[in-house]
């Protein structure tokens, strides 16, 4: 993880009150560090997983098996929201859209994530995300909501 070192510092430095669990495998740290790799990553659980074990092995020994990561991921998102930027005066909120399925194939399913919606003009099925930025362009916070939700 050459190229990840200083993200990981960043997020160590961060997470230094938190101790870690006797029984879990890695320290809140690495969890939160291969968190924000998948994200920025951008692929699914398995191939994520087979990334990290083949190419980064070495460096994560008592790396969990693929299930337990991810609900571990899960239940543990909070500790994201260290990383948030304080709040300051100036700043703006915005929201996008997020197209789940094409609007012709909603409701085709009884287990449908999301609504339908209108977003940039154009209706879709999904969600939308809401992100509030600053000055310094850092995100200070977000929500999401069904995409029939109101902008404002």
């Amino acid at each position: 993880m050459k190229t990840s070192s200083p993200m990981f510092c960043r997020v160590d430095d961060r997470m230094l009150d938190l101790p870690k669990h006797p029984q879990a495998a890695l320290w809140p740290s690495e969890l939160i560090t291969l968190g924000v790799l998948f994200a920025i990553k951008g692929v699914g659980e398995r191939a994520f997983y087979r990334w990290i074990s083949q190419n980064h092995g070495a460096l994560l020994p008592r790396l969990p098996e693929r299930t337990r990561l991810f609900r571990r991921l899960k239940t543990h998102w909070q500790l994201t929201l260290r990383f948030l930027a304080k709040l300051s005066r100036l700043g703006i909120v915005d929201s996008y859209g997020i197209e789940l399925i094409h609007p012709v194939r909603r409701g085709r399913s009884p287990q449908q994530f999301g609504k339908a919606g209108i977003s940039n003009h154009r209706w879709i099925v999904g969600t939308k995300w809401c992100v509030m930025v600053n000055h310094l362009g850092e995100i200070m916070g977000w929500v999401w909501a069904p995409a029939n939700a109101y902008d404002t």
